[in-house]
């Protein structure tokens, strides 16, 4: 047949993104050139994959049962290359993970410095944003796999937990409650206190465990994202309540995090990917290698 790996990566893109425009700039080709790819598989397979129309595209019943095929095929090839001798150096492609920014600082430097070491030419995408946007671009296929705390109620997505964090105060090193071992809600209500907004998945979790408390602090200051919280902590505006790994390790100079009790608020952090669906093996290799280092301070 007449075919090659250039025109099943092709089809798969256009597959997986339902669209020409879409995947001809995820494959960096113009619209016409990946027709032409398209049209040669099909007229090599001597089927129709798609119904073609000036709105849409869709795969025909023979497209969608040649998906998982042509799929194993791709995936079946790189990860034999993978054993081959010396070939991590020449593996090329690129993976996508989403990941909640709380979460980036601890997890990813480390393991995208091993990563890349060993497979320098494999480029890799870093989508940091909310965990609902995380858990959008995992089901919706604009990144391999995810990084996130929510997911686990989704029948759509496969969830292993990595750790279980705990939420914790964080101030400047120069604030009086920094010298504490540990702090309860009501010890906060005093204080210039600067919360997540609405809407925010950590801001979620925190109304959940303080639903029916009197003595949840009064906010002067909201902010999207958790690092921002940090920012304006460690500017000696205020004290938050954050995730501990947006927090940096003991004896950062200017800012300190103390345990936080009655009640303690935590959060699972884990690996989201679609169910059903094989990892590239690029993104294979990514996602066990965050597995094996979640314990080394990764």
């Amino acid at each position: 047949m007449k075919f090659d790996l250039a025109d099943l990566r092709a089809f798969l893109t256009v597959a997986d993104l339902g669209s020409f425009r879409a995947a001809s700039e995820v494959l960096h080709l113009s619209q016409s050139a990946l027709s032409r790819r398209v049209g040669k598989l099909e007229q090599a397979l001597g089927v129709q994959l798609f119904t073609r129309t000036t709105r849409k595209v869709e795969l025909t019943t023979i497209g969608r049962g040649f998906v998982p095929r042509a799929r194993n095929v791709l995936n079946e090839l790189e990860s034999a290359l993978v054993g081959i001798q010396d070939v991590a150096e020449r593996m090329s492609g690129q993976v996508t993970i989403a990941c909640v920014p709380s979460a980036v600082a601890y997890f990813l430097p480390a393991v995208i410095r091993e990563y890349h070491r060993q497979y320098p030419r494999i480029r890799i995408r870093l989508v940091d944003e909310s965990s609902s946007v995380v858990l959008t671009a995992v089901a919706g296929g604009d990144a391999d796999f995810g990084l996130t705390y929510i997911g686990t109620q989704d029948a759509d997505i496969e969830f292993q937990p990595l750790l279980e964090e705990p939420f914790v105060v964080a101030l400047r090193t120069d604030h009086p409650l920094a010298r504490r071992r540990r702090l309860a809600w009501r010890d906060l209500a005093n204080c210039e206190y600067i919360s997540l907004a609405q809407g925010s998945g950590n801001r979620f979790l925190i109304d959940q465990a303080l639903a029916h408390r009197p003595d949840r602090p009064r906010w002067f200051c909201e902010v999207q994202h958790v690092p921002a919280l940090v920012s304006m902590v460690e500017a000696g505006l205020g004290v938050g309540v954050v995730p501990q790994l947006a927090m940096p390790p003991v004896g950062h100079t200017a800012l300190a995090s103390v345990p936080l009790l009655d009640p303690v608020v935590s959060r699972t952090i884990g690996l989201i990917h679609r169910r059903g669906r094989e990892l590239s093996p690029v993104a294979k290799l990514l996602y066990e290698m965050v597995v094996k280092m979640r314990g080394t301070g990764a």
